[in-house]
């Protein structure tokens, strides 16, 4: 049985196999099947549903990075009043893409000139599709050049930028037919509109503008500061907008975009939002500024006034210009900086008409730090003070510490003063006091008080010359620079000029003469910024102060990030009967506009005399820090051709101390009046 079975075997054994292998072989055919249906079917969806959109990817080689100009910090007084603020809209944009027709791309420009025109804002100029096949830079327009290649494909072009609510919605109702457009948003600058500090805060330029060779900005010239910047993004061109560019910037964002080789998109945006600028909230107070700022116009006005003219003293037809400067003694903060007159930064954006531009050219600087000019035709300019002046009487106060500490005399050292003084060869130089007024026997305090030039002549600038000889120009500047006078004032604002040294420079005149009338000065121009400095020094009694404007620095949501310090720059000691000689010397000081001044007033008065256009025109400079004992205000008015200084500029600052009383109180207890908007 056993054999019987063992020979069946190898039958029932080639029978499974050629089983086995028939189910095997289906089994392959039907999976050789089922994988052609599977290729088939793939090829059919390549070749109807994808074709299109592969034929674009064929050539594609990556993606490029757009960058989207931030979003631009604030600027804000320092309670918290929006000075400067970014104001959101939406921009129109068009993208060169692969499958785009020429007669496509004018039909869309004709399309949109419509839409702009039906749906558009009435105060914007209309666009032409002229107009906006140029923005398109396709390579060719509608009259001329029918063919041509963009200047560049990867980079969307604006076509318009704040568009209204009535275009926006119609642009995205449409949007399937109204292709390679996007609507994005951006911002714009607004100032506020009462002009608050205008020079001070600057203004911006599109950054295209801000890194030409010629008349551009150094900072935009270097591009290791500017490596993320796009030539449509406005920056700043002056002020704080420029000192602080980097902080108010923020950073770019990105559009991805995918390219062919041609590098055309060929499909949809990435996009990664920009990170927003820090804001800035400034030391300048809105309500004191704009106070001081309407004290010098209204002073202008006066001193072309019939009241003016029958004071005998006040009357200055030819004032058109006025700068001031009101700096906290302690901490050197500028609570007020005007340079009269200003302008409306907000004329810049989208472009400022050239009509505008050469109107506000002349006094587009800052006066109280540069050069400006008063508003006066071109060809008259040249025959006017600019706002950098002769600082006049101004600089006794100090002439007579150098004098004390120099030991050319002491606190009661006696000079008779007969109203003139001469010197020279043979003695054939002659100067006097305001009127050829005699004073008698004064001592220190009697000639600051007295602004007695013959004491400042015979008692400094003369004794000096004749006991160092040329090294009496050193000594006599490096007094100046411990008071800021000569020397750039820390601030590091934009354009600061450094004043100009005469005594060093006026080679025409003799050495000795130089220091004489660098005495009482005559050979000194310095700025209103510089001389507030130097108030605020004296009234430190030799600590010179940076001036500060900017108190705080916040992320655009409000968080502090720093706040910036007081930093002292320079201290000079001299003995406490120097100080108390000078400090009562400048409390009687005769001045105009104080009446009624419920604090004692450290004061000095300036008529600077000089040559101009032919002519000889007397500026009003004046500079006073309150309360005497214990300082908290210190100012400084500069008005060209504005005459004398007790009556062109000193009223100007009795405002200024006045509204600083009102918001914060000289004596530190406030008088009430404005209302404080909350800071962000």
């Amino acid at each position: 049985m056993k054999k019987s079975m063992n020979m069946e075997d190898p039958q029932k054994q080639e029978v499974n196999k050629r089983r086995h292998f028939t189910l095997r072989i289906n089994l392959f055919f039907f999976c050789i099947f089922a994988l052609f249906s599977v290729l088939i079917v793939r090829l059919a969806i390549l070749q109807f549903v994808e074709s299109k959109e592969l034929r674009a990817k064929e050539g594609e080689t990556g993606k490029m990075d757009t960058p989207i100009a931030p979003i631009r910090g604030n600027i804000f007084d320092r309670k918290g009043y929006p000075i400067a603020n970014t104001r959101s809209t939406q921009s129109l944009y068009f993208r060169i893409e692969s499958d785009q027709k020429k007669d496509e791309v004018v039909a869309l420009a004709n399309k949109l000139a419509d839409i702009f025109s039906k749906y558009g804002s009435n105060t914007q100029k209309p666009l032409t599709p002229q107009d906006i096949i140029k923005d398109m830079d396709v390579g060719y327009d509608l009259d001329k050049n029918p063919s041509g290649t963009p200047s560049y494909y990867y980079v969307p072009r604006r076509i318009k930028s704040g568009l209204t609510r009535d275009e926006i919605a119609y642009l995205l109702e449409h949007r399937d037919e109204l292709k390679w457009l996007e609507i994005m948003e951006e911002s714009i600058r607004n100032y506020d509109d009462s002009t608050i500090a205008a020079q001070l805060v600057g203004y911006m330029r599109p950054y295209s503008t801000a890194r030409e060779s010629k008349s551009g900005l150094a900072f935009y010239k270097d591009k290791n500061n500017t490596q993320e910047y796009l030539d449509t993004e406005y920056v700043g061109f002056d002020g704080i907008e420029l000192m602080y560019q980097s902080e108010l910037r923020g950073k770019n964002g990105i559009k991805r975009y995918p390219i062919n080789a041609s590098q055309k998109i060929i499909g949809k945006v990435e996009i990664t939002k920009p990170e927003k600028g820090n804001n800035l909230m400034l030391t300048i107070d809105k309500d004191v500024q704009l106070e001081t700022e309407k004290a010098i116009m209204d002073q202008l006005a006066w001193l072309k006034s019939p009241q003016a003219r029958a004071s005998q003293f006040g009357y200055a037809p030819n004032a058109k210009a006025g700068y001031a400067v009101a700096m906290e003694v302690k901490t050197g903060k500028v609570v007020a900086m005007a340079s009269m007159p200003d302008y409306d930064p907000n004329s810049w954006n989208g472009g400022i008409p050239a009509a505008e531009y050469n109107r506000i050219q002349p006094f587009i600087n800052n006066g109280t730090i540069t050069t400006a000019y008063p508003e006066y035709p071109a060809s008259e300019l040249s025959k006017h003070p600019t706002s950098i002046v002769y600082v006049g009487s101004t600089i006794k106060p100090l002439t007579v510490l150098v004098g004390l500490n120099e030991g050319l005399f002491n606190i009661n050292t006696r000079y008779n003063d007969t109203g003139v003084f001469t010197f020279g060869k043979d003695n054939n130089a002659r100067l006097t006091n305001s009127d050829v007024h005699a004073y008698g026997s004064i001592n220190a305090q009697l000639a600051v008080q007295y602004s007695s030039n013959t004491f400042m002549s015979a008692m400094v600038g003369n004794p000096l010359y004749l006991r160092s000889g040329a090294k009496a120009v050193d000594i006599w500047e490096g007094y100046l620079n411990k008071f800021g006078l000569g020397v750039l004032t820390g601030s590091g604002l934009p354009k600061e000029f450094a004043g100009i040294s005469e005594f060093k420079t006026n080679t025409k005149e003799t050495l000795q003469s130089r220091m004489i009338y660098a005495s009482w000065g005559q050979n000194e121009k310095y700025t209103t910024l510089q001389l507030a400095q130097y108030a605020a020094t004296l009234a430190n009694k030799g600590k010179r102060m940076k001036p500060l404007f900017v108190d705080q620095i916040k992320t655009y949501d409000g968080t502090p990030i720093r706040s910036i310090e007081p930093e002292v720059l320079d201290e000079t000691t001299f003995p406490k009967e120097y100080w108390d000689a000078v400090t009562k010397g400048m409390k009687e000081v005769f001045v105009q506009g104080f009446d009624g001044f419920p604090y004692t007033l450290a004061r000095k008065t300036g008529t600077s005399t000089q040559s101009v256009g032919g002519k000889n025109v007397d500026n009003a400079v004046f500079i006073a820090f309150a309360p005497a004992e214990n300082p908290t205000l210190a100012v400084s008015v500069v008005i060209p051709e504005g005459g004398f200084g007790s009556w062109g500029a000193a009223p100007i600052a009795r405002k200024m101390f006045d509204a600083y009383d009102r918001v914060y109180g000289l004596d530190g207890v406030p008088k009430g009046g404005t209302s404080e908007k909350p800071a962000p």
